[in-house]
């Protein structure tokens, strides 16, 4: 990570690693102006280094904001903040005497078509939000890749001309992050955060999903790092992780365990920022309180002792870092221009999410579990990657009960009663 004056968020995520200290956030969105007030404000109470979060909701998302202004007339609940549909002075007033230095907040909003959202947190003076021309298009919406990558273009470069030191997270390691290899989760977060920096940004931070195996994580997230030194050299970047984003354990003990595994992972590996789950996550949309619960259970977590893990364990490191640099000089090799590029790629067949249903998406990759808890590809379709890479057979098509068995693997292991 480079150091720089720059803005708030990047500021805050400097002076924490300066003290070795995990930056810890929730996914925090209400619809009240109130509601969103005393939720920043209890996270920025919190002892611990946290970041505060705005969530859009899911109105706001597609565009759709006068059904979100519907819902704050009729005082419907609302999944998120409908920053938008607000009038801007009475979010002005709503952010004053928080958001700073100390305080720093980023909009997380799941828009494939971000230049209204981009423009409205330009006037109100916030300087982070996070997403991406793939990874807010494949999984979340029907948009087509050419409009995403044409509409985030056109965001990136609004955002770099409106703020000095605007900072863009990159969702890329986040694709359907519970069934994917790492080495294309840290592929298209750095193709993404190449993305940012084409169009303006100078601040990225390069995102990771916990997978089924924190001894494979620690090592791609070791591959992710390096790689990112090597292509993001002279940005500002950090690495953000996100507690494991599948199906979430039901019990207290399980859901604990897993949230205190993230933080000692995103800690041991040297990563910067964690996006906190709750122990509510499998059963409710968070309160505030469970979200300071999860907060301070993960700064705790990252605090305390942690696992001693081999980089080249099991030759994660290696495997990951070597798919993923043949992903990642794929794309590149095809346009200078990193959005066309991205089209082409999955035109060709060159990037392909497994299991992601998204028109665009050539549909033929998938992903296996071994019997050490690893995600393997199951069958590679046309990526770049040598035949069996990773443990992949390339074999016959994953059925239905094997998907099912794949997705409560970790629910499944960590609900198990304690000895």
């Amino acid at each position: 990570m480079t150091t720089s004056c720059g803005g708030y968020f990047e500021q805050f995520i400097e002076r924490a690693r300066a003290r070795g200290e995990l930056v810890v956030q929730p996914r925090m969105g209400f619809g009240t102006l109130q509601q969103m007030r005393a939720g920043l404000a209890s996270v920025a109470d919190l002892p611990c280094a946290a970041i505060g979060t705005i969530t859009l909701d899911s109105y706001t998302r597609v565009g759709d904001y006068q059904s979100a202004l519907q819902c704050l007339n009729s005082a419907a609940p609302m999944n998120g903040f409908p920053i938008i549909s607000h009038p801007i002075e009475a979010v002005r007033s709503m952010l004053s005497g928080l958001y700073g230095t100390q305080f720093p907040i980023q909009i997380r909003h799941g828009t494939a078509k971000p230049q209204n959202v981009f423009q409205r947190l330009a006037a109100l003076g916030l300087d982070a939000t996070e997403g991406g021309p793939v990874s807010y298009c494949m999984p979340y919406s029907r948009l087509p890749l050419a409009e995403a990558v044409s509409a985030w273009a056109d965001s990136c470069r609004l955002l770099a001309d409106a703020t000095e030191h605007a900072h863009i997270e990159s969702f890329g390691g986040c694709l359907l992050g519970q069934l994917c290899p790492p080495s294309l989760l840290v592929a298209m977060t750095l193709l993404e955060a190449l993305f940012f920096r084409q169009h303006g940004i100078r601040s990225v931070s390069l995102s990771y999903a916990q997978g089924t195996s924190l001894e494979q994580d620690f090592g791609a997230l070791q591959a992710l790092r390096e790689l990112a030194a090597d292509y993001l050299d002279g940005a500002h970047w950090h690495v953000v992780v996100y507690s494991y984003m599948g199906v979430f354990p039901t019990t207290q003990h399980g859901a604990r365990r897993l949230i205190g595994d993230s933080a000692r992972l995103t800690q041991a590996a040297g990563c910067e920022r964690l996006i906190v789950k709750t122990v509510a996550e499998s059963r409710q949309i968070p309160s505030v309180d469970d979200n300071l619960d999860a907060l301070r259970m993960a700064a705790e977590a990252a605090a305390g002792e942690l696992p001693t893990m081999d980089a080249g364990g099991a030759g994660y490191y290696e495997q990951t870092l070597f798919e993923a640099r043949r992903l990642v000089e794929t794309v590149l090799d095809l346009h200078a221009d990193i959005g066309l590029a991205l089209i082409q790629a999955f035109a060709r067949g060159l990037l392909d999410i497994p299991y992601c249903l998204h028109p665009d998406n050539p549909g033929r990759a998938t992903t296996r579990i071994d019997d050490r808890g690893a995600l393997r590809w199951g069958n590679t379709g046309g990526l770049p990657l040598p035949r069996g890479s990773g443990g992949s057979l390339n074999g016959p098509g994953v059925s239905s009960s094997e998907l099912f068995q794949m997705l409560h693997y970790t629910v499944n292991r960590y609900d198990q009663p304690l000895h």
